[in-house]
């Protein structure tokens, strides 16, 4: 038995909690999920932190060891088990059996065909390894990349902004502005938290929209989401998206599930649809939305305009049931966030 099995549990658990601190530091965008580790010596005291910063960078556990001169005998905590492959860097497990690391404790495996196995590949190089330990945190944490991987697509976000009474703009078809300053900032943070931004054709003729993330000041914020159109439609010549500083993908047809495909092929994990109620109600009804954002401002408009059309629901039982996830106050206005949960039998 290595000395670095005597750390207790409870000091391993502060290690993990501190571990998911430093991957939540890591670009929600990109291929590559958000990953941290921490160093302990045999006292469970850490010694080094690392996190992954994105495609091409070093990886959390690569990084953490880069700060040690001597890991023989040290416990690695990770958020996720070591990956096992070669991509743009070398395995992470390798890495790890080089150093001599004595044990390793990670949250969650890792579901990748190809990154995967990293694990056993430890074990079988007489490394102790342990699984679990804030494995719920750090499953909400990697919920979008997580889900990207379980089913091939990107994790689709579903936004609309409404009156407390379901409508998304007057009957003469003004919209602007529904919700106050406070929630369309909040929509711009959640465009660059995102890979790609998805409209229909119907909303790039009606709107001419930009969909850039923007600050407070109205400047570009670091990572501008490339913008995706729904549709068989082409956008016009001197539409603002032909400006788009991120480029700009046409799909050309309306097809949401091949769309989803094409997307994950170009290395999109994370789909912002801000589209109108046509494409909202599209993937809601498709039954491939993994969270809804919807925004309340509190206003009555009543009239035909509602923000989502019809979901071929004929009776209760068939409605789409949400769990509520998280509310907040924005301004004067409410932001619920919404996860649907599966049909009951």
């Amino acid at each position: 038995m290595t000395a670095t099995a005597t750390i207790d549990a409870a000091r391993v658990d502060a290690a993990m909690r501190r571990a998911l601190e430093l991957a939540a530091r890591g670009p929600a965008v990109g291929v590559n999920p958000q990953v941290g580790c921490v160093l302990l010596d045999a006292h469970g005291e850490i010694i080094a932190e690392g996190w992954h910063r994105g495609a091409g960078t070093a990886h959390a556990e690569v990084d953490a060891l880069s700060k040690v001169a001597d890991a023989r005998g040290l416990t690695a905590v990770v958020t996720l088990e070591p990956c096992n492959h070669t991509g743009r860097t070398g395995p992470c497990a390798q890495a790890l059996i080089d150093a001599g690391l004595a044990r390793v404790v990670y949250a969650l495996p890792d579901p990748g065909e190809v990154a995967g196995g990293g694990a056993e590949r430890l074990r079988s190089a007489g490394i102790a390894v342990e699984a679990g330990p804030q494995a719920e945190a750090a499953a909400e944490l990697l919920r979008p990349w997580l889900t990207s991987a379980r089913l091939g697509r990107p994790f689709v976000t579903v936004k609309w902004a409404s009156t407390l009474d379901g409508r998304a703009a007057a009957a003469d078809g003004t919209s602007q502005w529904i919700t106050g300053a406070a929630a369309r900032q909040r929509v711009h943070e959640q465009r660059a938290a995102h890979d790609a931004i998805a409209v229909g054709t119907g909303t790039v003729l009606a709107d001419d929209p930009t969909l850039t993330a923007r600050g407070d000041g109205g400047a570009m914020l670091g990572h501008q989401p490339l913008p995706v159109v729904f549709g068989t439609t082409p956008v016009p010549a001197d539409a603002a998206l032909r400006r788009h500083p991120a480029g700009l993908v046409e799909l050309g047809h309306r097809d949401l599930e091949r769309g989803l495909a094409e997307l994950q092929e170009r290395g999109i994990r994370r789909l912002y649809v801000e589209g109108g109620p046509t494409l909202a109600s599209a993937f809601l009804r498709s039954g491939l939305a993994d969270e809804v954002l919807i925004y309340l401002a509190p206003l009555l408009l009543g009239g035909p305009r509602t923000a989502i059309d019809d979901l071929g629901i004929g009776t209760m039982s068939q409605a789409l049931r949400l769990s509520i996830h998280r509310i907040e106050t924005l301004g004067d206005d409410i932001l619920v966030t919404a996860r649907p949960t599966p049909p009951q039998e």
